[in-house]
């Protein structure tokens, strides 16, 4: 009887300890000392199972309480994130400034090596005949100044020469003069012409020869064609100096000026430059590529340069100061690039950010940051996605992302029609979770044919209603997927 009375005796004295000292326990969830009392308890993965005391959520989970100071937490800016500092340290997060800067940017591109049009010249008769002797017989043959190229019989030439061979018979200087000046107008060659005058004999055939060194471009004719001063007989290229059609992006358009230097290089002849400069900027921007075309000029003297050549070009960008942030920073997505800034101690937000020039190391920031503005240079897509997430569910009213969880795992199978992948994940610590083997749907936006069984991946999902979806994946060795 003594041991009942002693035993109810020091059970009511715990209960009124515990009820004296209950508001000095430890926030479960924070691990800092507070009176503060849970408004409510909800369930680990439905946010809409609420209770007004502890309990077990319909899986079996310990529900979690959520208090006043969680909410307004919560309703911080939409976007930040907070990451313990060993969560932070063990991210391997690194930073670096956004700051003022001299940036000397550069277009990387592909072009393709062409004639230079300037020097492309085009042979044309000056008379109705016969091409009697061709010298030249295919395209691509490389031909040199005063080479003979073509020899034409023309009664229009022949009578040319009577009258010049007449008029020097009668000694008159007028018709000589006139004579000669109608030879001339023909294309005699003047050696002709000199041989007319002491051997007073005329040619039936004239020879035609090359005005300058180059190669055949094109050859339009044969030996015994008939041609007129319409046809175009051959065309020949000087290949010392060549142009390079560039295709520029559109965006690169307000930093692509003509005369600016390029450098031209040839995977086929490794470790090979050539200096040149963006001769042209074309109007246009091509409806297939959305590309602006530069046309740029290099020296070829070697005439290792061949047309139709595929060739990578940089091209040097003005000089600017402007607003630098670390290249590794910049996240590079269709429609929007960004970066993760650390807007204070462990509390990171994802920026949308307009870039401009960038070269080796460095990227310019025209809007979306501030000078001192510290970014996020190392681990930043994992805190970008989260980022992102956490803006989707402030917008969607339900920032305390209960049913949103971290995890890492293998993939077992996928089924590619109705887009579900079986994955063996590891512990969850954030609902204190064993390891498990389950079945995730995979939105649309992201690529469920890059997904392979065997692979490793990094994952957020989503529990509703007891189905579990992936909101972004990430393979640890190929990186992104997508969100």
């Amino acid at each position: 009887m003594k041991n009942r009375f002693f035993f109810l005796f020091l059970g009511a004295l715990v209960g009124l300890v515990l009820a004296l000292f209950m508001p000095q326990l430890m926030n479960p969830d924070t691990g800092v000392e507070s009176t503060e009392q849970p408004l409510y308890w909800v369930a680990p993965m439905d946010p809409n199972y609420r209770r007004d005391q502890p309990g077990q959520s319909p899986m079996g989970m310990d529900l979690i309480p959520v208090y006043a100071s969680d909410m307004n937490a919560n309703q911080s800016t939409a976007g930040e994130v907070s990451i313990s500092p060993v969560v932070v340290n063990n991210l391997g997060v690194k930073t670096g400034l956004a700051r003022m800067g001299t940036l000397q940017g550069t277009i990387n591109t592909v072009g393709i090596i062409q004639y230079d049009e300037n020097k492309l010249l085009h042979v044309h008769p000056r008379v109705e005949g016969w091409v009697e002797k061709l010298h030249v017989k295919s395209t691509g043959d490389q031909v040199f100044k005063g080479q003979l190229l073509y020899e034409i019989y023309s009664p229009e030439l022949v009578n040319a020469q009577e009258e010049y061979l007449l008029a020097l018979k009668r000694n008159n200087q007028d018709l000589i003069e006139a004579a000669q000046s109608r030879l001339q107008a023909l294309q005699i060659p003047e050696d002709i012409i000199q041989s007319l005058r002491t051997q007073r004999r005329v040619r039936q055939t004239i020879p035609h020869h090359s005005p300058q060194n180059g190669v055949v471009e094109q050859l339009g004719i044969r030996e015994g064609f008939f041609v007129k001063p319409g046809t175009t007989l051959m065309s020949i290229a000087d290949l010392s100096s060549v142009w390079v059609e560039a295709q520029v992006l559109n965006h690169n358009k307000p930093d692509l000026i003509v005369g600016a230097n390029a450098t031209m290089a040839l995977k086929a002849m490794p470790g090979q430059l050539w200096q040149g400069h963006v001769e042209y900027i074309y109007p246009a921007v091509d409806e297939q590529t959305r590309t602006i075309k530069a046309r740029l000029e290099f020296n070829n003297e070697t005439l290792v340069l061949k047309p139709n050549m595929l060739v990578d070009i940089e091209i040097e960008q003005p000089q600017i100061d402007a607003l630098l942030i670390p290249k590794s920073a910049l996240i590079r997505l269709e429609g929007q690039q960004r970066v993760v800034m650390q807007t204070a101690a462990n509390t990171f937000k994802s920026v949308a950010v307009e870039v401009g020039g960038f070269d080796a190391d460095r990227v310019q920031i025209k809007a979306g940051l501030l000078p001192g503005d510290v970014v996020v240079t190392a681990a930043q897509f994992l805190l970008d996605s989260e980022s992102s997430k956490t803006s989707d569910f402030d917008r969607m009213g339900l920032s305390d992302m209960h049913n949103v969880a971290w995890a890492e795992g293998m993939v077992n199978a996928i089924d590619v029609d109705n887009r579900v992948v079986n994955i063996s994940r590891g512990r969850i610590e954030k609902w204190n979770r064993p390891p498990a083997t389950l079945d995730f749907s995979v939105p649309p936006q992201t690529n469920i044919n890059r997904l392979e069984p065997g692979q490793r991946v990094q994952f957020y999902f989503q529990v509703d209603e007891g189905a579990f979806s992936i909101l972004s994946v990430k393979s640890i060795i190929d990186g992104d997927y997508g969100s």
